[in-house]
């Protein structure tokens, strides 16, 4: 029985001459936590893209939950959920609608839909705000909610990209705390990326390191630091990537065209 979630082999993805994934290959175990971590620009997004089946590679073997993103699209979205870097909320929609949303659009029957929608909510105590409109939100609140939402549909991968990002401490150790917990009660697979060392290196349980569109590194946060001879993930991430600033990395798409993409099935 294969017991890994996501399977990479030779990815490759071009834009004209440019080569943002350049022929990686890793694996995530079913079940894990796994941070894929590199500097802005460095192919992170790029490569969750085509994972979730809004990008195609321009070349490699690639299989979640042992389907296909490129042919079995539709079974692919199905078994994963997603909060993106950037806010994809509806916010002239209440919580509890745009979860309502989220669920019809995944087809999951409503007697299943409301009481997950209720146990969900409660998770990231946000019950009692269930019919206030988005907009009124905090950040926190917000992510809060994008999490919630991308765990209606019990899905057995969960994809989180930079799912922290200006979040004050106190509401990114909580959001941590119900990863883990559904992690451990759902044994939903883990994928995600974040620029927050010291996060990847309390919640990882393996790492892979991408930079310049290669993979240069991959192992537990333990194995990177003595690898590097370093105290901690940050100093082994700073040893192994540089301290140059990056640029960030060119999408040219929107995370709510993204949402609509996954539905219409248009991808590029």
């Amino acid at each position: 029985m294969n017991n890994l979630a996501i399977e990479v082999k030779d990815l490759v993805k071009k834009f004209g001459d440019f080569t943002a994934v350049d022929n990686i290959s890793f694996n995530v175990k079913k079940g894990e936590i796994f941070a894929f971590l590199g500097p802005n620009g460095a192919g992170k997004s790029t490569t969750i893209k085509i994972l979730t089946t809004l990008l195609h590679p321009t070349s490699g073997e690639i299989k979640v939950n042992g389907k296909s993103p490129i042919s079995e699209q539709d079974a692919v979205r199905k078994s994963f959920g997603i909060v993106f870097q950037d806010p994809s909320l509806d916010e002239e929609l209440t919580a509890f609608e745009n979860l309502e949303f989220h669920g019809v659009l995944y087809k999951v029957p409503k007697e299943v839909r409301r009481k997950r929608i209720e146990e969900l909510l409660k998770i990231v105590e946000l019950w009692d705000r269930r019919d206030h409109i988005v907009k009124t939100f905090s950040g926190g609140m917000r992510r809060r909610l994008e999490i919630a939402r991308g765990l209606l549909h019990h899905p057995s991968i969960f994809f989180l990209d930079e799912p922290t990002l200006g979040l004050d401490p106190q509401t990114r150790n909580q959001m941590w705390q119900y990863v883990q917990n559904l992690n451990k009660k759902e044994a939903i697979t883990v994928f995600f990326t974040t620029h927050y060392m010291e996060e990847a290196e309390r919640i990882a349980q393996n790492i892979a390191i991408i930079d310049h569109g290669k993979i240069i590194t991959e192992g537990t946060p333990t194995t990177l630091k003595n690898q590097t001879k370093t105290k901690t993930l940050e100093d082994a991430f700073l040893k192994l990537t540089g301290h140059q600033i990056r640029e960030e990395e060119a999408s040219g798409i929107d995370h709510l065209r993204m949402r609509k993409q996954m539905f219409s099935g248009r991808t590029k």
